[in-house]
């Protein structure tokens, strides 16, 4: 008898994530492995493709998953080291059943984990909960791949495949140029694995370009692989700046998600961008569906429907965003994490150098810089994402009481995603984490005196919940 127990925190919403050597074990990359390959297995499927980022535990971890894929009966696919977005092109390319990302994202060094794809579409919520009850089962039952009703890990030989993607994959971004119009531009991997790619793309862009932080480095040596956070775009102003460039562009540790920053050094957020991509978008697509996470601000919306789209305000995560752009046939989407999905001309997937490219070329074609394409649309004043510390068995009834309230005072707000609360001053957003024991809380007016009345309406909102502001809020 076989079987495994995943400690309680690593099984989340979008993916398994944890501490390496403390809450996350090769062991683990294992089961994970062994209980996704029966997923597959049982689903008819063969084939799965693998890759992994550059941290110090990756490919480790990628062995592992391997061993659990082929003692599920899976051939297993090794397209290397690459960025998330890589693995997700693979399993088109590859024509593959599903594909695993060994990735600790955007978190510290220590962590690292597992990104699924099944069928062409995101793995998630309570498939996640699956390879736990999977595992936990283990071989006890004796199952093999064809017989799913043992309930346990499914049982076969696989075998071990190399394949070299990268080729195919640049020739895509590439290809994402359609001008010749040069233009100058920091490119900042934060020593992540989106330096495996970078210095051939630029190679083959018009223009001139600034590497930085491109050599992978696991530990992070020039600081934390999260472009949405202003402090790690300090080093890429400096570029702009020293170097008179016109546009900054930043990656995550996986290179999924993307930050942006104009040729006067402000930040462009994850919502000003998308803003930005859907004039092209609905220029060509005329009518359709843009979506949106709930934290995104209101000028997005307003701009999408400005421009003839049908703008479509969903929950935040990547792996939600994803379904429901399949579900309604949406050529583009977005969220202010940073995470933008193109299905227009690509696959449907967050890929922060497809996005870049994207927008480089949409930028030349318009003949403006991208500080004046930010000042076309309307500024407002906004909070950050604040995160008010509540505690995990508390934070979703917390949310629940605020929309009962809200209901009973007759607001005006949206529950697609907590409580997205509108008033003549702007709106303002509490919703649970579903990664941390917090609330997440945005605010957004016209003007500083709107968004401290936004502010307070939050404040008293939670006070009845006997939830408190941080001191910077």
């Amino acid at each position: 008898m076989q079987s495994h127990t995943f400690h309680s925190s690593v099984l989340r919403e979008y993916d398994v994530r944890g501490v390496v050597g403390d809450t996350l074990s090769t062991a683990d990359a294992y089961a994970v492995g062994r209980s996704f390959g029966s997923i597959v297995a049982r689903g008819g499927g063969r084939r799965v493709a693998v890759c992994y980022d550059g941290r110090l535990s990756s490919v480790e971890m990628a062995d592992h998953v391997v061993k659990g894929l082929n003692a599920a009966g899976i051939d297993a696919l090794r397209i290397g080291r690459g960025p998330t977005p890589m693995l997700y092109f693979s399993v088109y390319h590859l024509q593959a059943d599903a594909g695993v990302m060994i990735t600790g994202s955007h978190n510290p060094a220590d962590y690292n984990g597992f990104k699924m794809m099944l069928g062409g579409k995101a793995f998630f919520g309570d498939q996640i909960q699956e390879l736990g009850r999977l595992a936990t089962i283990g071989t006890a039952a004796g199952g093999t791949a064809a017989d799913p009703q043992t309930g346990g890990w499914a049982q076969g030989a696989g075998g071990s495949e190399d394949h070299d993607v990268r080729p195919a994959y640049l020739e895509e971004l590439v290809a994402a140029y359609t001008t010749d119009i040069p233009l100058s531009v920091a490119w900042d991997c934060g020593n992540g694995v989106a330096g495996d790619i970078l210095p051939a793309l630029i190679a083959r862009l018009p223009g001139r370009h600034v590497a930085l932080n491109e050599v992978v480095d696991g530990t992070f040596p020039a600081h934390h692989p999260d472009p949405t956070v202003a402090e790690n775009l300090v080093q890429l102003q400096a570029a702009i700046r020293q170097d008179k460039l016109d546009v900054g562009i930043g990656f995550d540790g996986d290179a999924d998600r993307i930050g942006v920053v104009d040729g006067q050094e402000r930040i462009i957020w994850g919502d000003q961008l998308l803003a930005l991509l859907s004039r092209d978008v609905l220029a060509e697509r005329p009518g359709s569906t843009i979506i949106a996470d709930v934290k995104a601000s209101q000028v997005l919306f307003d701009e999408i429907a400005r421009l003839g789209g049908k703008p479509l305000m969903y929950r935040t995560g990547h792996s939600l965003i994803k379904s429901k752009m399949a579900e309604t046939g949406a050529p583009l989407a977005g969220e202010m994490s940073g995470h933008i999905f193109f299905a227009d001309k690509y696959y449907g997937f967050d890929d922060a150098l497809y996005v870049a490219v994207r927008f480089l070329d949409a930028v030349a074609r318009s003949g403006q810089s991208v500080a004046a394409l930010r000042d076309s649309l309307p500024q407002m004043v906004n909070t950050p994402e604040v995160r008010f510390e509540c505690d995990d068995t508390r934070k979703f009834q917390v949310v629940d009481e605020v929309v009962a309230n809200l209901r009973a005072q007759g607001a005006e707000f949206s529950d697609v995603d907590g409580a997205r609360v509108s008033t003549p001053d702007g709106w303002w957003l509490v919703r649970a984490s579903n990664t941390q024991p917090v609330l997440v809380v945005r605010c957004e007016a016209s003007d500083q005196a709107g968004l401290d009345r936004l502010k307070a309406a939050v404040t008293d909102a939670l006070a009845p919940c006997g939830v408190t502001p941080p001191t910077d809020f």
